[in-house]
C-alpha cells in the first residue's frame, strides 16, 4: 500500500524497508539501511524513533510529519517535528511545528523565508567585518605618516552612523534564487577567511585617496588637515556604502542582480548626505571643509576602480571557496 502511494504521487522508490527488518537491524546496520532505502513501512513508534536517530547519525537534519500517539517518540526525536492542528494532543505536544491549513507548501515557504533571512544576515556580518578590518588598515598606515589625525573622531562617528543607516534596509532586501536552492550552514570559518580577503582591497583605494589628497591637491601640512578629512570621509563613506551592493550577491551588482527598494533608496540616500556635509552649513562642526569640484572627478575613477577590483577578487573567491 504504502508503495503504491508513493507511486501515485510521483515518488521514486527504491529499497522497501519493514518493522521486521529495522527490529533484527543492529545500530550500525540500521544507520546503512537508512543511507540505502527511502521507503519505510508497517513500523511501530520504537521503529520511527530509531529510523530518526539513524538518519541523524548519518549526518542528515531529519524532519518528521505525524499526528498520531504512535508519532510521538519520533516527533520528539526528529530535529524538527511537524504535525497538523487535529492531530492528538501528544502529537501535538512533541511537534516543534503545528499546521493550522492542510497545505505542505506553507512548509516549503518557512523554508524559502528562513533561508533568505540567514543570507541576509550573512550578508550584514560579511559587510560590517570587511569593512571595519579594512579601515583598520587605512587609520593605521594613514597615520604612520601623516602630520595629523587622519579623521577625527567625530567624523569616524558620523561615518559609521550613517553607514548602519545604509544597513538597515538590508533585511527587506532581495536574495538570488540560486542561493534558496539548498540548506546553508553558519561557517565562522568563510566569514573570516571573506574578511580577510575583501577588507584590505578597499584599503588599496584608501590609500590612493590619500596620495591624491597628499600629493595632488597638498593637503599634507596640519593648516590643509580639514581637507584631507573631508576628503577621506566622502571617499571612506562612498566606498562602504558601495561594498554593500558588491557583497549582497554573488552576481554583477544591478546587472544581474537588483537590490530591494528600501535597500537602493537608503544607500543613495547616505551616499547624498555624505557628499552634501562637506558643504553644508554644519560642516565647521564636524571639522570638514568644502571639497574641490576636482576631487569628484578623481573620486568617481577611485569608486569605479574599487568597484571592478571588488568584482573580480569576488569572482575568484566564489570559484575557490563558494558562496555561503
Amino acid at each position: 500500500m504504502a508503495k503504491k502511494i508513493c507511486a501515485d504521487v510521483g515518488l521514486s522508490v527504491g529499497r522497501v524497508v519493514l518493522g521486521n527488518d529495522v527490529e533484527a537491524a543492529t545500530d550500525e546496520r540500521l544507520s546503512a539501511l537508512v543511507q540505502e532505502a527511502n521507503l519505510f513501512a508497517r513500523l511501530s513508534p520504537a521503529h520511527k524513533e530509531r529510523v530518526v536517530r539513524a538518519l541523524q547519525r548519518a549526518g542528515h537534519v531529519v524532519g518528521f510529519m505525524g499526528d498520531g500517539i504512535n508519532d510521538a517518540p519520533a516527533l520528539r526525536a526528529a530535529d524538527v517535528g511537524v504535525s497538523v492542528d487535529n492531530a492528538v494532543d501528544i502529537a501535538k505536544e512533541s511537534a516543534d511545528l503545528i499546521l493550522l491549513e492542510k497545505d505542505l507548501l506553507v512548509l516549503e515557504h518557512g523554508v524559502l523565508e528562513g533561508r533568505r533571512v540567514f543570507g541576509n544576515i550573512v550578508k550584514y556580518i560579511k559587510m560590517g567585518t570587511s569593512s571595519n578590518f579594512g579601515n583598520m588598515f587605512s587609520v593605521l598606515g594613514a597615520s604612520a605618516f601623516l602630520p595629523f589625525l587622519p579623521m577625527l573622531p567625530i567624523q569616524i562617528l558620523t561615518q559609521n552612523l550613517l553607514y548602519d543607516f545604509s544597513q538597515l534596509a538590508i533585511p527587506f532586501d532581495r536574495v538570488d534564487e540560486e542561493y534558496l536552492l539548498k540548506p546553508r550552514q553558519w561557517r565562522i570559518d568563510d566569514i573570516r577567511r571573506f574578511m580577510l580577503f575583501f577588507g584590505p582591497v578597499s584599503s588599496v583605494f584608501d590609500y590612493a585617496t590619500f596620495a591624491l589628497l597628499f600629493f595632488v591637491f597638498r593637503a599634507n601640512v596640519p593648516a590643509q588637515q580639514s581637507l584631507f578629512q573631508s576628503g577621506w570621509f566622502v571617499e571612506g563613506l562612498l566606498s562602504q556604502t558601495l561594498i554593500v551592493h558588491m557583497i549582497r550577491t554573488r552576481k554583477i551588482p544591478f546587472l544581474q542582480s537588483s537590490p530591494s527598494l528600501p535597500l537602493a533608496l537608503t544607500t543613495a540616500a547616505v551616499m547624498a548626505v555624505g557628499i552634501a556635509l562637506p558643504f553644508s552649513p554644519f560642516a565647521s562642526s564636524f571639522g570638514m571643509v568644502p571639497l574641490p569640484s576636482q576631487f569628484f572627478a578623481w573620486l568617481v575613477l577611485i569608486l569605479l576602480a574599487y568597484a571592478a577590483l571588488a568584482q573580480v577578487v569576488k569572482g575568484w573567491y566564489v570559484r575557490r571557496y563558494g558562496y555561503n
